[in-house]
């Protein structure tokens, strides 16, 4: 898949995807586990997928836990892994300030311990203070304990003119008890302080893909992920393949919805998905076919034309929607309505 390419179909695979790709570069939240907990199939599945032969890497634009620490986590849950395994956005955005400043250099670091750990790991000095002589300013998200007064360091020193760097700009973050304020959100703090913009690390940004297919030697990478505007955008960016899973924060109207560089290359339930081939998405006449299921626009409106008797698998019919909507939008995102479509899939 190209970068320009236009996706107007999810795409089929006659082998299971864990075959037909050597790594597979999975985000965290939404996909392997949430509020701390195992997704449904993922501990299993991605157990099956390695076993097969596939490596597993674990990217996260989490920059406040460290490798080690979201290594045990996993492990904890039943996902053996190492620290070695995991690339967060705190360790994308250190390379990018270590490509700028000399070694020994000091950084405000605004952001938790992962943040610190990955500056130190490019021989820069994490310090406090705007009045601690830093080079640059470093933020990352520190987790809902940070002072507001870590912004206000920020700010002071952004106004003198140093180089500002952020980790990643999800203005969320998924917790056990809802949605939170992310990184992005702590970002805004400081735009608004200062009228300045930063330099970013994380997905769907370039630094983040570079990062990783640096320290996994990734071939062949199949993006994973729950968010088209990091994830699949990030795969997009990269010019590789991605597999969204619909265990995270994107529902069937926003996939149907999407533009064409938020369009996964395969749309599954779950990581289940990983150890099998995908159907074909086939044209009937100007509607679209997928495992029974027929999907096309009638009257401006999305359609699902023709179900499989037996029920089938709903997902089938999600890509045949999607054939039908993306087709539609060209190179935009569609406009149709697609309510009843979706609430006829009972996804």
């Amino acid at each position: 898949m190209s970068h320009q390419h236009q996706r107007s179909r999810p795409a089929g695979s006659g082998t299971a995807l864990n075959e037909a790709y050597d790594t597979a570069l999975l985000d965290l939240d939404g996909v392997v586990y949430a509020g701390g907990e195992a997704v449904a199939y993922a501990v299993e599945s991605l157990a099956e997928a390695r076993a097969g032969g596939m490596r597993l890497a674990y990217v996260t634009n989490n920059a406040l836990r460290t490798p080690d620490a979201v290594a045990e986590h996993l492990t904890r849950l039943g996902v053996p892994a190492g620290p070695s395994d995991v690339i967060t956005s705190a360790q994308a955005v250190a390379r990018l300030v270590a490509d700028r400043l000399p070694p020994g250099a000091r950084v405000l670091a605004i952001g938790g311990e992962g943040l610190r750990v990955a500056l130190r790991e490019r021989g820069l000095e994490p310090v406090d203070s705007a009045d601690d002589d830093p080079a640059a300013v470093v933020q990352g998200y520190g987790g809902p304990d940070m002072a507001w007064g870590r912004f206000a360091e920020a700010s002071y020193a952004i106004r003198r003119g140093l180089p500002w760097f952020a980790s990643n700009t999800d203005l969320t973050i998924p917790s056990a008890r809802g949605i939170a304020p992310g990184n992005g959100a702590a970002v805004e703090v400081v735009r608004i302080a200062t009228g300045a913009e930063p330099q970013v690390a994380g997905k769907p940004l370039p630094p983040m893909h570079r990062e990783t297919v640096l320290r996994t030697g990734a071939q062949r990478p199949l993006v994973v992920g729950d968010r088209l505007d990091t994830d699949i955008e990030g795969a997009f960016n990269g010019g590789v393949d991605s597999l969204l899973v619909l265990t995270g924060v994107t529902d069937a109207a926003q996939l149907l919805a999407a533009p064409p560089q938020h369009r996964p290359t395969y749309v599954d339930r779950d990581l289940r998905g990983l150890l099998t081939g995908q159907p074909e998405v086939e044209p009937a006449g100007d509607a679209y076919r997928c495992g029974g299921w027929t999907a096309a626009v009638r009257g401006g409106r999305l359609v699902l034309e023709d179900a499989p008797g037996d029920g089938g698998d709903a997902l089938d019919g999600l890509r045949a929607l999607c054939a039908a909507a993306w087709t539609s939008a060209g190179p935009g995102g569609c406009e149709l309505e697609t309510e009843k479509a979706v609430a006829r899939l009972g996804l």
